[in-house]
């Protein structure tokens, strides 16, 4: 079993927040090359840890005729394909018990999805792989709550456990972020991180495509800097208005380096 530690490699900087960017979903190679090559070169010049995301499926979706993926192994291939491209380590997120070992085969980081933290089976099927498992809080939970997920996992023999606070749910159509989350979740023994893009979603539309505020990113991400969050996660695109997953949440690319920028001199400035 790796720890985050040993995960990131020479890449580790406990001195600096770690990031989990990447588009949301696995499109083509073209688009996992140019997004991993980007965000690749920007954290090594700002010296931040990186992980590449996407998801080479995606099961949640509000509509039948949204775009699901590639196909389950050509995208986790994809992905692969682009870690050692790049030297990166990567994750995804698996959406049953069954999916655990087919996807550790592939990915570094198993990721939980919201609406899944509380299956049991999901958890232990995770750690039981060995591979680090970010479970991301239910918009339904509360930070306290999340105590059960990391004892699920551990209890299974899996110490590396990270939590992820994605915000709550706040209405039909709109989600909220308290940053008590963050702080708590931290004593639950686990690195926290801030999901600065899905967090901004607005849900449940009639359209049924799934709205989003990605203009508030740079607010959600300095907000948990402050506030202590280990690490931050952050869909990205070249062109998110021709994405075929959540393109309303996610960041332009180039917008990228700069909101990183930022960061780093806010997490200076807070240590």
């Amino acid at each position: 079993m790796k720890t985050l530690k040993a995960l990131l490699k020479e890449q580790y900087n406990p001195d600096n927040f770690f990031l989990i960017a990447g588009p949301c979903v696995v499109e083509s190679e073209e688009l996992l090359n140019t997004v991993a090559e980007k965000v690749s070169g920007i954290c090594k010049r700002l010296n931040i840890p990186y992980i590449f995301k996407a998801s080479y499926r995606k099961a949640n979706r509000t509509s039948i005729h949204s775009f699901t993926g590639v196909g389950d192994v050509e995208g986790l291939e994809l992905l692969q394909k682009t870690g050692q491209k790049f030297n990166l380590p990567v994750t995804s997120d698996i959406h049953s018990a069954a999916e655990a070992a087919m996807a550790a085969a592939y990915v570094d980081v198993l990721q939980i999805p919201a609406f899944l933290c509380r299956q049991t089976d999901i958890l232990i099927a995770a750690a039981e792989t060995g591979k680090v498992v970010n479970v991301k809080k239910g918009q339904f939970l509360s930070g306290e709550s999340m105590k059960f997920a990391v004892e699920k996992v551990k209890g299974a023999g899996n110490e590396h456990v990270m939590l992820t606070e994605r915000g709550t749910t706040f209405g039909y159509q709109d989600l909220v972020v308290d940053y008590r989350n963050i702080p708590i979740m931290k004593h639950h023994g686990a690195p926290v991180i801030m999901d600065c893009t899905h967090s901004l979603q607005q849900p449940n539309q009639s359209s049924g495509v799934t709205g989003g505020n990605p203009q508030m990113i740079g607010t959600i991400a300095k907000a948990a800097i402050a506030t202590g969050a280990d690490g931050l996660f952050i869909e990205t695109h070249p062109d998110p208005s021709c994405a075929l997953s959540d393109g309303a949440n996610m960041l332009r690319l180039d917008l990228l380096e700069g909101l990183l920028e930022e960061l780093v001199r806010l997490r200076q400035a807070v240590k």
